[in-house]
């Protein structure tokens, strides 16, 4: 462990950090991407939605929730060949990592999970890294999933414990941390970050990454999203987050996981191009890359090649296929 790395954070620090004049928050952020990251290489995840729609939770942010009328109908999960073939666009399009969200409550033994797994097995042999979101899971489960070939499960806490509930009744914030645990028992990475501007205070941004950097190890991924207020959602009518907050938010992620991978997530289309400069400057570095996420829009692969060039980014490549 080098002294950056850190699993005893106070909520004071945290909450100090975040206080930080600007300047010296960025030189602190970028300082610790530097030692730990190349600065000018960021990864790219393509995000597929395998099965849309038909959620049974009550999150408030979410247009996949089938007691909302957000216009997202229920769908069954993709054919095999179907994702298969979005992951090998994905890698010809340079990404080098395929993210697969179904709209589950939990994952459940049958016939789908068996063909998520297949799904896992096609993925990793295409020399991509695999990451699925598919809500809460065993042990068992998750030692399924590794076997198959998994690289990472996403599962995130969203904001803090305190502000959780009036978010989400569906479920316990604890039944998010046993996911995490279980996933990490298989050997699987750790892909988990939060929602902000969902009416959350300065303190629930601070205590949400708190308990994130106090896991041992860090999650090997943490994507930060900026709520999209889908109309039909509780949050619909929420104020948008300060661009300065939210950039606030990455540089902290940043220094509190200083190994991870800070991944700019949902809500990236709403921010200028100044302000994605501005994030990749304070130590995110990961995307995902294509023009929807999940049920949400996202910049076109177009317009971020277009920046990464004017920036002098170059993406992280896939691993070599095996011959």
């Amino acid at each position: 462990m080098t002294p950056d790395v850190r699993h005893d954070w106070t909520l004071d620090e945290v909450e100090a950090l975040f206080a930080l004049p600007f300047h010296e928050l960025a030189w602190r952020a970028q300082s610790l991407h530097r030692r730990h990251h190349d600065p000018g290489r960021v990864q790219l995840c393509t995000l597929s939605n395998i099965k849309r729609g038909g959620c049974p939770e009550d999150c408030g942010y979410c247009p996949q929730a089938a007691r909302y009328h957000t216009g997202v109908k229920g769908e069954p999960l993709l054919a095999l060949d179907a994702v298969v073939d979005q992951a090998r666009r994905a890698r010809e399009a340079g990404a080098s990592r395929f993210c697969m969200g179904a709209a589950w409550r939990q994952v459940r033994d049958g016939a789908a999970f068996d063909r998520v797994l297949e799904m896992v097995r096609e993925v990793n042999a295409l020399g991509l890294e695999v990451c699925v979101t598919l809500g809460m899971l065993t042990d068992e489960q998750a030692r399924r999933l590794r076997e198959a070939g998994l690289t990472a499960y996403n599962h995130n806490i969203d904001t803090s414990p305190g502000y959780y509930g009036e978010v989400i009744t569906t479920r316990r914030f604890e039944d998010r941390l046993g996911t995490l645990r279980s996933v990490r028992a298989a050997g699987i990475t750790v892909c988990s970050g939060g929602i902000v501007g969902m009416g959350e205070g300065v303190l629930d941004r601070a205590h949400m990454l708190q308990v994130l950097a106090n896991l041992d190890p860090h999650p090997e991924s943490v994507p930060i999203n900026q709520l999209v207020r889908a109309p039909g959602t509780p949050l619909a009518d929420q104020e948008p987050i300060d661009p300065l907050d939210f950039l606030r938010t990455i540089a902290v992620a940043r220094i509190l996981m200083p190994k991870a991978m800070v991944r700019l997530a949902a809500g990236r289309l709403s921010l200028s191009r100044e302000s994605r400069v501005l994030a990749y400057l304070l130590g995110a570095n990961s995307i995902f890359y294509g023009e929807e996420l999940l049920t949400t829009p996202n910049p076109t692969a177009d317009e971020d090649r277009a920046l990464f060039m004017d920036l002098g980014l170059a993406p992280l490549q896939p691993r070599p296929l095996a011959k």
